[in-house]
């Protein structure tokens, strides 16, 4: 396989969804479930190669088996969103990328790798009680803090619970959008309560 041929498609596909929408990974959800022809939640071969084609990529055979390949990674011949997610997602500088975790892990109370309700009704309800839609009596407490982990769930397949990795791929949207990462981690600081860099 030729790695660099393989980054560079890669890479080509990347800035042809963020072009797109300024979110990236919610756009890429919306790209999947249009290549799912079967409505399995998994990419085959055709469904990828076909969906290439309408997204306005022509890819060459060899060069598409290669892309295949790289996005399939545990080599089943399907390929699901958070494969084409992981290979997708924006890179980010390892700044970003810890104050990412570090905001994963104060939200994640119990330190079982997933963000739920439960975790949130501890560390969030503050924010939760803020809201707009409580404020006015249109939501409950639950259904803030529901909508607040269907955002960053993975796109059209919500389950109430948040990985590390759906919380990452999220972060890594909005991280496409923010040039400087001095005000991203900033941003991330304040919006979830962490100490400032080197306090």
């Amino acid at each position: 396989m030729d790695n660099k041929r393989v980054e560079d498609l890669i890479e080509m596909i990347r800035n042809r969804c963020l072009l797109n929408n300024v979110g990236g990974i919610k756009y890429l959800s919306v790209l999947f479930r249009s290549m799912d022809t079967d409505f399995d939640k998994r990419l085959s071969y055709r469904e990828l190669n076909e969906g290439m084609k309408s997204f306005g990529l022509e890819i060459v055979k060899d060069d598409f088996k290669m892309l295949f390949d790289a996005f399939d990674k545990d080599k089943d011949k399907q390929i699901d969103f958070l494969e084409l997610v992981a290979k997708l997602r924006p890179p980010m500088t390892k700044r970003r990328v810890d104050v990412i975790n570090q905001a994963f892990d104060s939200l994640d109370v119990n330190k079982d790798g997933i963000l739920s309700i439960d975790d949130l009704k501890i560390v969030y309800l503050t924010n939760a009680k803020r809201h707009p839609k409580f404020l006015s009596g249109e939501w409950t407490e639950e259904q803030v803090l529901r909508n607040f982990l269907d955002s960053i769930d993975t796109p059209g397949n919500p389950d109430g619970n948040v990985t590390r990795e759906e919380f990452m791929n999220y972060y890594a949207g909005v991280s496409s959008t923010v040039d400087d990462d001095s005000y991203f981690d900033l941003m991330m600081r304040a919006c979830y309560g962490l100490p400032n860099r080197g306090t």
